[in-house]
């Protein structure tokens, strides 16, 4: 196995400071302290955030000049947008957890959310090495390690079966490629110290972004603020 460049150690080091896997919205979903509504109000939440992703993604792929990055984007758009929909996968867990296809859809941007989503609007129209470093490792590199944590609770704790729990699962193994894929890209395009710092920058703000948006998540149905 190669060794690890001092730049992807900075690149993973950015990632772990800040992992949501350990957001107390994590810790209480995995404790088995949610209820049914406040995993549907998760739900409802998290689609106004990944529904968009594979458009964030396409705004980064007019802008590539790399072929095999603009192949690894366009096989991301393609598994969200194509056959069954990544997005109705989290739709079908919404609606176990008593939220309609209808009430996710429109449902109100927490603060927090929109805060995320619209940091990830902004970072799809920066320069390819910044984008790539901020939505494909920082924000997609965590995915695994937020849901290997989520998803055996949901079956022991929470009672829910293998077809209700999909989307986690089939999360899991895609973006552990994806994330893969996402730092070899970045590193690849970061070939001079300036980039570099951009990019480790970058995936700073991402994770930063990802832990206010669950943080928000946390205050709101959890410990019931008003945001």
């Amino acid at each position: 196995m190669a060794e690890m460049s001092p730049f992807r150690k900075r690149l993973e080091d950015a990632v772990n400071a800040r992992h949501s896997r350990m957001n107390p919205f994590t810790e209480q979903w995995v404790k088995g302290a949610l209820s049914r509504d406040q995993l549907g109000a998760w739900a409802a939440q998290h689609y106004q955030y990944v529904s968009q992703f594979p458009r964030w993604c396409a705004t980064v792929y007019g802008d590539c000049l790399d072929a095999d990055a603009r192949d690894f984007l366009l096989e991301n758009i393609i598994e969200e947008e194509s056959g069954t929909k990544h997005v109705d996968l989290l739709i079908r867990f919404a609606e176990t957890c008593g939220v309609s296809r209808a009430q996710v859809e429109s449902t109100r941007q927490l603060p927090t959310t929109r805060g995320l989503t619209a940091w990830c609007f902004e970072m799809s129209r920066r320069p390819f090495h910044v984008a790539a470093a901020g939505l494909l490792v920082g924000l997609e590199s965590q995915v695994p390690g937020i849901y290997k944590r989520n998803l055996p609770p949901l079956k022991t704790h929470y009672g829910f079966n293998d077809h209700e729990v999909e989307f986690f699962a089939i999360h899991i193994e895609a973006d552990e490629v994806h994330g893969e894929r996402g730092y070899q890209i970045v590193e690849r395009h970061c070939t001079t110290p300036e980039r570099q710092a951009e990019a480790v920058d970058a995936v700073r703000q991402a994770t930063e972004m990802r832990w206010q948006y669950m943080t928000g998540l946390h205050r709101a149905y959890v410990l019931k603020e008003d945001l």
